[in-house]
């Protein structure tokens, strides 16, 4: 999918969460939220979004789409349980599978925060597009990147996307892969957006 699509799908989320305009750099001005300002709306509309017959729906194992109050209630009830902040768990889930609990990359990631199967392993996680049990899982592995990059968001993200040992071998700096550079502060916009002053 174009980049432009991607960001213009995710200003109009969180329109839809907030309920105020989001403007980001390069697109367009977004169309007027729908006034719910509701987590469910985004979710909706974003699965809305989703195309007919699409890969993901066919994957084995997969789920049917899952309810907009089930995502939130598991990402809140994971992020009190590891201490991160929801918005950050939700900042990673819009880039990675756009709430998509079908979601499967081309290199294997799949489920809504888009686990790779080792990370799935070492963090309990027998099926990956079970929403439960990867949210469980990415909030886990989050909490962990958090602890060990010294709570640096930015860090915790890129390791997150390009793996610890990734940060480790960079000298504990964002490593220098065009996918990570972008990963980062792609995030970082979506979790700044959703109000937290520490991805400033």
């Amino acid at each position: 999918m174009d980049i432009s699509i991607e960001l213009s799908a995710v200003a109009t989320r969180i329109e839809q969460i907030t309920g105020a305009p989001v403007q980001l750099p390069g697109l367009p001005q977004a169309a007027a939220a729908d006034g719910t300002g509701s987590f469910a709306s985004m979710v909706q509309a974003q699965m809305a979004a989703q195309p007919d017959g699409s890969d993901e729906a066919a994957a084995p194992g997969a789920p049917a789409m899952v309810p907009p109050a089930q995502i939130n209630a598991l990402v809140n009830d994971n992020a009190q349980s590891q201490d991160v902040d929801p918005a950050l768990i939700k900042a990673i889930i819009a880039n990675e599978s756009g709430f998509n609990a079908n979601a499967t990359s081309n290199v294997g990631a799949q489920g809504l925060m888009q686990l790779m199967p080792a990370t799935a392993s070492r963090f309990g996680v027998s099926n990956r597009y079970d929403p439960i049990q990867n949210i469980r899982g990415g909030a886990a592995y989050l909490k962990f990147l958090m602890d060990r990059f010294g709570h640096d968001v930015r860090l915790a993200l890129a390791a997150y996307n390009a793996g610890e040992e990734a940060v480790d071998r960079n000298g504990g700096q964002i490593p220098p892969f065009s996918e990570t550079m972008a990963y980062v502060p792609r995030v970082l916009k979506i979790y700044r957006m959703l109000g937290d002053p520490r991805s400033t």
